[in-house]
C-alpha cells in the first residue's frame, strides 16, 4: 500500500526489481568509524530506524534471505553501518543498515558515537542515493523520529518514509496511518512525497518497495 503523488508501480517495473533482487546478497563490510568505511561502489540506500521498528527483518525481506541482516530481541544491538551486496553478481546496489536509534537504555557516549558516525556517512557518502527511515505502522511518527527526520532535511539528504509492522494494523488503519503520515512528511524539503505501508511477516507491501527502489537505482543511471 502507497501514499504518492508519484507514478504507480506497473507490472513490468516490478518484475524488474523482483529480478534487481533475487540475487546471492551478502554481508561485505562493518564500519564502527568514518574513516573506515568500504570503497564506493555503485550506488547505496541506507536504512535507519528505531531499534525495535523491524529493520533488519525487512532487509531480509527484501533480499530474501532469512539472515542476511542480523535480527535480535535486544534493540539497540546494531552498533555499526553493516553493508550488504550481490558479490560477483549484480553489484550495482549496495544496501546499508545503519545503527537504530532511540533505544534509551544505551548509554550516552555510544549514543553518541553512533550519532558522528551516522552523520559523518551522511554527509560524505556521494554515492548514497536515498535513505530509508522506517516507522513502526502502529505508532506513527514520534518525536525521535521527527528528530532524524529533521536532521535529514537540514542535510539535504533524500529520504524516504517506509511504514513496518502494517500487518499489525486492521486494513482501514492502515490506510489511515499512511495518509497521515504522508500528511505530516509531505512539506519536508527533503522528503520524497510517497509513504510504503510493508510487512516482512505477510510480505505486505514488500514489492512496491522493491520497485521504489528499482526506480531510483535507475533514475541515478
Amino acid at each position: 500500500m502507497t501514499t504518492s503523488t508519484t507514478k504507480p508501480y506497473d507490472a513490468e517495473e516490478i518484475e524488474a526489481a523482483r529480478k534487481l533482487f533475487e540475487g546471492p546478497w551478502d554481508f561485505v563490510w562493518a564500519s564502527t568509524k568514518i574513516d573506515d568505511l568500504p570503497p564506493m561502489r555503485g550506488q547505496e540506500i541506507a536504512f535507519a530506524g528505531r531499534s525495535n521498528v523491524g529493520k533488519s527483518s525487512l532487509i531480509n525481506a527484501l533480499t530474501r534471505r532469512n539472515s542476511l541482516a542480523r535480527t535480535s530481541h535486544t534493540p539497540g544491538r546494531t552498533q555499526q553501518l553493516n553493508f550488504f551486496r550481490q558479490v560477483d553478481h549484480d553489484e550495482r546496489l549496495t544496501i546499508v543498515d545503519m545503527p537504530g536509534y532511540g533505544y534509551a537504555a544505551v548509554g550516552k557516549e555510544k549514543v553518541a558515537a553512533w550519532t558522528r558516525l551516522i552523520h559523518d556517512y551522511l554527509r560524505g557518502r556521494s554515492n548514497l542515493m536515498r535513505v530509508y527511515v522506517l516507522i513502526d505502522a502502529r505508532h506513527g511518527i514520534k518525536d525521535v523520529d521527527g528528530a532524524v527526520l529533521e536532521t535529514l532535511d537540514k542535510a539535504a539528504v533524500s529520504y524516504q518514509v517506509v511504514l513496518t509492522k502494517g500487518d499489525a494494523l486492521k486494513k482501514a488503519d492502515q490506510q489511515f496511518m499512511t495518509e497521515a503520515t504522508y500528511d505530516e512528511i509531505k512539506r519536508r524539503p527533503a522528503a520524497f512525497p510517497e509513504v510504503l505501508l510493508t510487512s516482512s511477516e505477510t510480505g505486505l507491501g514488500i514489492p512496491e518497495f522493491r520497485a521504489a527502489i528499482g526506480r531510483v537505482l535507475a533514475e541515478h543511471g
